[in-house]
């Protein structure tokens, strides 16, 4: 099949009903659970995976929770409820900020940025988010993290991470998920229904999702679908279009940030149709001609995906196991 600009287009009717009825099969005849329970943001990926449970399911035996803690944007909880409401559903807020308190998330974490910036204070009003180098088509393939912090004044200071500090304010970090994970699976266990995923192909395969936070769930209905078929499903399941219109954000640290910023690095129209390229092994002068890139960019957008890939291609691989002795 020649490469072109719809290659990635779906049949969102018929995509919907495979996937409500792998739901339905999955939660009801294979684990034997009686709904659904699933975490929601505000943010597209939730929302698609909402709606199609209560198309699986119907509104009632579907719970879904809004976990915000204190660094959440509070427009996240309002996008939560909206689509909540949208399908029919009345969420549960749990806001996690004790509990986070409890494991030592923030203290944690703040250690390791007064390491790079001293004067870091969040009770001061000081607020912080690592990126990564941006603009990946022209610049490096090397994903070095720095951390940014912006001052109670406005200002913005910026410093390279060393591999210490990265670790510790991504475990801290990551607890925020695993909190989260911890929360669906006590309503899913009070319940006796499935815990639901939202990960979708970019995030499942580059290895952005936290090992048994966001990861831990008992089924991934759109982990196969790249974002830009999830915004195709979107639009079929009618989720309503200010969060359609929602740039993707991170929504894990004090700043504000884009999933873009944060870990991809190019825009999702342009990723998903490289990704697809690179799989499908389809020649570098057929992608620039389609793209307007140069093979040189396309080469280092490969180069990226192959070591985001590698590197965290830990976190897809399940418990190790031993044969049994006999």
């Amino acid at each position: 099949m020649k490469f072109h600009r719809n290659i990635l287009a779906i049949d969102a009717s018929a995509e919907t009903e495979r996937i409500i009825q792998t739901l339905r099969n999955s939660v009801g005849r294979e684990m034997h659970r009686r709904g659904a329970v699933l975490g929601i943001s505000g943010g597209i990926d939730s929302s698609v995976v909402l709606a199609l449970c209560v198309r699986a399911f119907g509104p009632q035996p579907v719970v879904a929770l809004i976990l915000p803690d204190r660094d959440s944007d509070p427009t996240s909880e309002s996008y939560a409820r909206q689509v909540a409401n949208k399908f029919g559903i009345q969420p549960i807020l749990v806001n996690i900020t004790r509990i986070l308190e409890a494991y030592g998330c923030y203290h944690r974490r703040d250690e390791a940025i007064q390491r790079v910036f001293p004067e870091y204070d969040p009770a001061l009003g000081f607020k912080a988010k690592i990126v990564l180098p941006s603009n990946l088509i022209e610049g490096t393939t090397l994903n070095t993290f720095s951390l940014s912090i912006t001052t109670p004044s406005g200002e913005e200071r910026t410093h390279r991470l060393t591999a210490s500090e990265f670790l510790q304010i991504e475990a801290a970090s990551n607890l925020k998920q695993r909190t989260r994970m911890s929360m669906l699976y006590y309503h899913s266990e009070r319940l006796n229904y499935a815990v639901v995923g939202t990960t979708n192909r970019d995030e499942h395969e580059q290895g952005f999702f936290v090992k048994y936070g966001d990861g831990g769930v008992d089924i991934q209905p759109i982990a196969h679908l790249y974002k830009t078929q999830v915004y195709q499903l979107a639009e079929h399941l009618d989720v309503p279009e200010e969060i359609r219109r929602r740039i993707p954000t991170t929504d894990t640290y004090s700043a504000g940030q884009t999933q873009e910023e944060f870990f991809f690095r190019i825009p999702f129209d342009i990723l998903d149709l490289l990704a697809y390229a690179q799989e499908h092994a389809v020649p570098l002068e057929e992608i620039a001609a389609l793209l307007g890139l140069t093979e040189e960019q396309i080469k280092h957008v490969f180069a990226d995906l192959d070591q985001k890939k590698r590197a965290t291609s830990y976190l897809r691989l399940p418990p190790v196991k031993l044969d049994p002795l006999h």
